[in-house]
């Protein structure tokens, strides 16, 4: 390779024992063949090209569990986009754990419900303050990595997509809701998707439903209250989702496979889609999109693609995170510097040895514009939790090749004329 380079009543009995039926296959098969995407040659025959890199892993597909969606995107004079979608091995019957990835739609409903409220004072830059009603719930009423020491939906949604933080998407979870977060997620037409609980804290599954009050002042003074929440629906599937031979637990060797059934999930079709909402918007149903307003989206692209070392809060990230410490198409766990001109804007995941990106990768200088979407399992011994996955040897190359594969790909082939990618051109901290 060269370098860089998502009524009415029945009118007979009979009529309602079908309904019934149909609605009860829906919700026992939320992931079901129905709806399954269909494979096509593309990114096969694309990635033959590179058989040394791609065959040892793409001829284990049960092993490795690869899903990929690419999106070309092809420009009118006018600038107006067309999409046309490749995928391989997409399977929505088959459970991955996505990681960090819920972190961006949180993001999104944070700042659409502020949006929403429409009170005065109130926006994402306003200081929010966390508080705890139940013994396993912390309150947050600082924090010394933003600029004025406090925290806000802002730089929650900072530090979630400059270093993947945890703690910024358990408060972004705890101020939206988890009834709330799955349903507007669903109302939108995302329907692969189940937000269950907060991340890297030992609390249970009730509990996660439990959600923190939290309130929102500007100079001291409250604008917005919200009393801790409960959510009423479990959200929990009805088929247990197992995978693997074997977890550890207190440091001991469970000889079962592993239960995923309480776990997060945000399938990759749902995930590729919300990369459209995000960067086409106007290219969607109204009623698929995100209310967010212009500086919301410019916040978006900023932090999206913006790197450590060009930003100013938190002051660390440019000491402790190297440019692709969340970049893992093109660069893998690379510790070179980026090429500026090329920003991949996106967010990254990585647990339980799945290992995963979604990213809109944009080349200013050529001209490249592209969608990629993928998820790579890298578990061989199918033993979870005893920190012996293969994201080094296996993960991170893969990520690596594949967003060059695509890339190359992007700057050979035809187009009709220059896109105009001007809109995603922003200012960086510094």
């Amino acid at each position: 390779m060269t370098s860089l380079l998502t009524e009415r009543d029945s009118v007979s009995s009979s009529q309602n024992v079908l309904r019934l039926l149909l609605v009860t296959l829906v919700f026992i098969i939320p992931m079901s063949l129905r709806a399954q995407a269909p494979s096509d040659p593309f990114i096969e025959k694309l990635l033959s090209k590179y058989s040394n890199r791609f065959e040892p892993i793409l001829q284990k597909p049960d092993v490795y569990g690869v899903q990929i969606i690419y999106t070309k995107i092809d420009r009118n004079r006018k600038n107006e986009p067309k999409f046309t979608t490749h995928r391989y091995n997409v399977d929505r019957t088959k459970y991955f754990y996505p990681a960090s990835t819920v972190k961006l739609p949180a993001i999104l409903l944070a700042m659409e419900k502020l949006n929403k409220l429409n009170v005065p004072g109130l926006d994402k830059y306003t200081t929010m303050i966390t508080d705890a009603g139940r013994p396993e719930q912390t309150a947050v009423s600082t924090d010394s990595t933003a600029e004025n020491g406090l925290p806000s939906v802002a730089h929650y949604a900072r530090k979630i997509l400059l270093a993947s933080d945890n703690d910024a998407f358990n408060r972004l979870y705890e101020f939206i809701g988890q009834e709330e977060f799955n349903e507007k997620l669903s109302a939108k037409g995302y329907r692969d998707v189940r937000i269950k609980h907060r991340l890297q804290l030992p609390m249970s599954t009730e509990n996660n439903r439990y959600t923190n009050p939290v309130s929102f002042e500007n100079e001291g003074e409250v604008v917005y209250e919200q009393p801790m929440a409960y959510s009423e629906r479990s959200f929990a599937p009805l088929l247990p989702i197992k995978q693997g031979k074997g977890y550890m637990k207190d440091g001991v060797l469970v000889n079962e496979p592993f239960d995923f059934a309480d776990k997060n999930y945000f399938g990759i079709e749902d995930q590729h889609n919300l990369l459209k909402a995000i960067f086409f918007p106007e290219s969607i149903d109204s009623t698929q999109r995100f209310d967010l307003c212009p500086d919301d989206y410019e916040f978006l692209y900023r932090y999206m693609s913006q790197l450590p070392m060009e930003t100013s809060y938190p002051e660390h990230y440019s000491d402790d995170y190297y440019d692709s410490y969340v970049k893992f198409f093109l660069f893998g766990n690379s510790k070179k510097r980026m090429p500026r001109h090329i920003r991949v804007f996106n967010k990254v995941g990585d647990a339980y040895g799945y290992l995963l990106d979604n990213a809109y990768i944009v080349d200013f200088e050529r001209g490249v514009e592209f969608m990629l979407t993928a998820v790579i399992y890298c578990n061989e011994n199918q033993i979870f939790n005893d920190d012996h996955y293969e994201y080094d040897t296996v993960g991170f190359p893969f990520m690596a090749d594949l967003g060059k594969a695509f890339f190359e790909y992007e700057v050979r082939r035809k187009r009709r004329g220059r896109p105009d990618l001007s809109r995603f051109e922003v200012e960086y901290d510094k």
